[in-house]
């Protein structure tokens, strides 16, 4: 294979290193990472058409599921192309640009994903427990506002990332044991003292990952609740099963998003590459399954999805 490297001293650039100690298995994960890939913009791409397709849909549930979708797909496209470059073609040089403006983005959507993950929660918090009040309570234009408001949050808390460290002083041999520019990972990297980039780092995670996760688990607790008040076994199977698919894409997406974290900062004991292949892990599975798992247990996008793929 061709190799368009620059040389690691090289001071505009960084050398992703890919996965060490697997280099030469390289081109076998790739094959699963680029199937995985591949699954979650096809899935992610159909539930967009069927829903901008299908006036039916344009309902709140349905613009959250797009949402939803456009986070999975930037999530997955901010890392894996650049992942399979260093896989097939051994491309493993970025410029510092490049590397910030990466991290940046995947924070960015990373923390957006979490906060129409608590959007949805309210959605069906709204749905069981105030269901005659629900169409003028969530509104098109209520969720497409609390999705701005999302957006924002998450530009102006993840922004601090790249400026701490385009402060920091680098080391001569700029290379980062991974597949991407995570924060933490390009901060190992310097001379100088991280130590405000990996407490930012922990603030976070823990601050604004746990005030959502609290969110959703609280609004959880509201739902069951209500449903226990609820005589009929019929309408308890009803009411639960619109949370299903929702409860399922929570533990997906926060169990491996913790799980990375956790075990990146604090697990010195684990091999470098399982850390690396648990953070792009993290970036593949939630946006392959979660189309998966709102086609499977919501009936009518299955049913539209049907529809269209029947068509073809």
């Amino acid at each position: 294979m061709a190799v368009f490297n620059h040389t690691p001293s090289d001071p505009s650039t960084f050398i992703l290193m890919g996965i060490p100690g697997l280099e030469a298995a390289h081109v076998w994960i790739s094959i699963p990472f680029s199937m995985f890939y591949i699954i979650g913009l096809l899935g992610n791409f159909m539930v967009l058409f069927v829903v901008g397709k299908e006036q039916t849909l344009h309902k709140p549930m349905y613009l959250l599921l797009c949402m939803l979708a456009v986070s999975d797909i930037g999530m997955s496209t901010s890392t894996v192309p650049n992942t399979l470059c260093i896989f097939w073609f051994n491309f493993k040089s970025i410029t510092v640009g490049g590397c910030l403006t990466q991290s940046f983005f995947l924070h960015t959507i990373y923390m957006m994903h979490s906060a129409v993950l608590v959007t949805m929660a309210f959605d069906r918090y709204i749905a069981i427990c105030n269901p005659l009040r629900y169409a003028t309570i969530l509104t098109n234009a209520r969720i497409a506002k609390l999705g701005l408001v999302g957006l924002i949050r998450a530009v102006l808390f993840i922004l601090p990332m790249p400026l701490l460290l385009s402060r920091l002083p680098f080391c001569a041999n700029r290379i980062i044991s991974h597949t991407y520019c995570d924060h933490i990972a390009v901060a190992k990297t310097s001379c100088g003292d991280i130590t405000v980039n990996r407490m930012y780092g922990l603030v976070i995670v823990f601050l604004f990952t746990g005030l959502d996760l609290t969110l959703i688990v609280l609004s959880y607790g509201l739902i069951i609740g209500a449903v226990l008040r609820i005589s009929s076994k019929k309408a308890h199977q009803k009411a639960l099963n619109t949370c299903t698919a929702h409860i399922c894409v929570v533990l997906i997406s926060y169990i491996s998003v913790l799980f990375t974290t956790l075990t990146h900062r604090f697990g010195q004991g684990i091999a470098p590459h399982v850390h690396i292949i648990l953070a792009n892990l993290y970036v593949l599975l939630p946006p392959m399954l979660n189309p998966i798992i709102y086609g499977v247990k919501i009936k009518e996008l299955r049913d539209k999805v049907g529809k269209y793929i029947c068509r073809m």
